[in-house]
């Protein structure tokens, strides 16, 4: 687990900086958000987020449709269009 949220902390470092968030080799998103899910219904709520030390505002840039639960498909557009966004 501690591995995992290093290696998210380091993307998000690194996407901030213009580095492609695919060079963080990240784990597969159904998988991201299956551990950060913790009450299983199949998505994150802001509690589940900042309990895994994640940025509150971070929250607000996932959650698209604004419903208060981040979903796979969610996490996957926002990770495609930063990838985008950074040249990737």
């Amino acid at each position: 687990m501690r591995k995992f949220i290093i290696t998210l902390s380091a993307a998000t470092v690194l996407s901030a900086v213009g580095v492609s968030v695919a060079s963080a080799q990240l784990p597969p998103v159904e998988q991201i958000i299956e551990r950060w899910d913790a009450n299983g219904d199949g998505a994150v709520t802001r509690e589940e987020f900042l309990a895994v030390g994640r940025p509150a505002d971070h929250f607000d840039l996932v959650d698209t449709n604004k419903d208060g639960k981040i979903t796979v498909e969610e996490l996957k557009a926002f990770l495609a269009a930063r990838q985008q966004q950074n040249g990737g």
